[in-house]
């Protein structure tokens, strides 16, 4: 057993190399390209982003963001007003990256290639080059910005009344980190920064919104699942550790206001009879298995896939058991299976979002990060101008599978830096046994997660007649940094 964990940049194992090589051994492209350099030091930030369409000021109105506390690349700002009668309105400001990546230039087309950002916790390679994802095209604090504007009206029951997009000069008056307003709303400890009495009477207005969104959501059918999500943290004397990232309730307040903005967005571009790259999950192909995880919980879902059922059954199981509900919603993401970008031509039909419940949902909430969502921009910019659309149909759908194969390559890069992370860290606990779920069942092998570290391995002893969603008890039988495996033996 090792006595010490090793060192992410010591000469055994460099964990900043290895990420840059799974980057260059899924496709990606690590370094920003000379013709992009230069491109980007000669772009200025934007406040106009079309001469045709007029943008709103909004600089007055008391925007906020709420991120990540390490992020810079902020993409959405929002803000709430109530109205006469009772309804609120909300306002999404995105950041309008079109206004300084212009389409086919070299810094687009390298975003293109890339497709996403890629976090791996130890280095982050964005899709944007810092100067602008971090600088140029960010909502940062007290900068006016180009903005697209997604806005909808939410009734006292928690429908969404209308919704409208248009172009907007926006700033941004309150940085604000996840952890901490999570905390301030729960009435733990005090809001940092503190804020003027208008940000924080707003922050509790958008927090009442959003669960008045998400009880609509909840009817309809959509999924309220609740994994662990974890993140390799690399501390001053270059040890690493293996940390959960909390969803908190602020985390789940942009998640409801960024769900209703792409939503809203999706149907606006079919409305004025735009094209447009819809964000689909499809009916999950092992839904009898997620029948038999419900079954050995006492509970009956449909012979044939329903959202609505497997929704009102994970409500149930998370008020019965909150402890183990992480593990129950990490199988069933499993289960379902991950989403895809789609062509949709207006007024046709396509698999709609089955976690979400909802036949109209594109990405449109992230263009610094998604190429996808800087598609949608141009889309909407185009309506707004009352011009045809940028793209062809052919050329949208070749972008969606694009993005789709881009995205399932970073959560592949992702997945591995995390494992090699993972493995660096656990290499002191071999011989040490914890309580695992099992999240994967392939013809390449079983693979669990622990509990406690929440890291992931395969198991090389004992895997016979598990499935995912079985709770067991695992031994680490060693750990390989180089390979970024974790290899367990079951001890039941």
């Amino acid at each position: 057993m090792s006595s010490s964990p090793l060192s992410p940049t010591s000469p055994a194992f460099d964990l900043r190399a290895a990420a840059r090589r799974a980057m260059l051994d899924n496709g990606f492209a690590p370094d920003v390209p000379t013709a992009v350099q230069g491109e980007v030091s000669h772009a200025s930030d934007h406040t106009s982003s079309s001469n045709t369409v007029r943008a709103r000021d909004l600089r007055q109105v008391p925007w906020s963001s709420i991120d990540n506390d390490s992020s810079l690349d902020l993409d959405q700002l929002e803000v709430a007003e109530p109205l006469e009668n009772g309804d609120v309105r909300i306002r999404v400001a995105i950041a309008d990256v079109d206004a300084t990546v212009s389409k086919g230039s070299a810094t687009d087309q390298f975003a293109s290639r890339n497709a996403t950002s890629v976090y791996t916790g130890v280095v982050p390679f964005p899709m944007l080059p810092d100067r602008l994802s971090t600088d140029l095209t960010s909502l940062k604090q007290d900068s006016e910005r180009a903005s697209v504007v997604i806005e909808f009206v939410v009734a006292n029951d928690g429908t969404i009344r209308s919704h409208d997009v248009y172009l907007g000069v926006v700033t941004n008056h309150a940085k604000l980190a996840y952890n901490n307003v999570g905390a301030w709303l729960d009435g733990v400890g005090a809001l940092v920064p503190t804020g003027t009495p208008e940000i924080q009477q707003q922050l509790r207005l958008q927090d009442s919104v959003a669960q008045r969104l998400r009880v609509v959501r909840a009817k309809a059918g959509a999924l309220d699942l609740d994994t662990i999500e974890a993140e390799s943290v690399v501390h001053d004397d270059h040890t690493v550790d293996i940390q959960l990232v909390p969803k908190t309730r602020a985390s789940r307040l942009i998640e409801d206001f960024m769900i209703a903005a792409n939503v809203a967005m999706a149907q606006f571009l079919d409305a004025h009879g735009s094209p447009s790259i819809r964000r689909i999950v499809r009916t999950p192909e092992r839904w009898n298995r997620i029948v038999t995880l419900a079954a050995t919980l006492g509970e009956t879902l449909p012979a044939e896939p329903d959202a609505a059922a497997l929704s009102a059954f994970l409500a149930k199981r998370r008020q019965a058991d909150p402890d183990h509900f992480p593990d129950l919603s990490l199988a069933v993401v499993k289960l379902i299976g991950p989403g895809e970008y789609a062509l949709h031509t207006p007024g046709g039909t396509d698999a709609g979002h089955f976690g979400l419940a909802t036949h109209d949902y594109t990405h449109s909430t992230a263009p610094n990060r998604r190429y996808a969502d800087l598609v949608t921009q141009r889309l909407l910019k185009a309506v707004l101008a009352g011009t045809a659309p940028p793209y062809s149909n052919d050329e949208l759908s070749q972008i969606a599978q694009h993005c789709t194969e881009r995205e399932d390559a970073a959560r592949k890069v992702e997945r591995q830096v995390r494992k090699d992370a993972a493995a660096v860290s656990m290499s002191r606990y071999v011989g040490q046994a914890f309580d695992a779920i099992v999240t994967g069942v392939t013809p390449k092998g079983t693979f669990v997660r622990v509990v406690s570290p929440p890291v992931e391995g395969r198991v090389m002893r004992g895997e016979h007649g598990l499935d995912v969603g079985d709770s067991v008890r695992v031994v680490l039988l060693s750990t390989d940094p180089a390979r970024g495996f974790i290899d367990f033996g079951v001890t039941r």
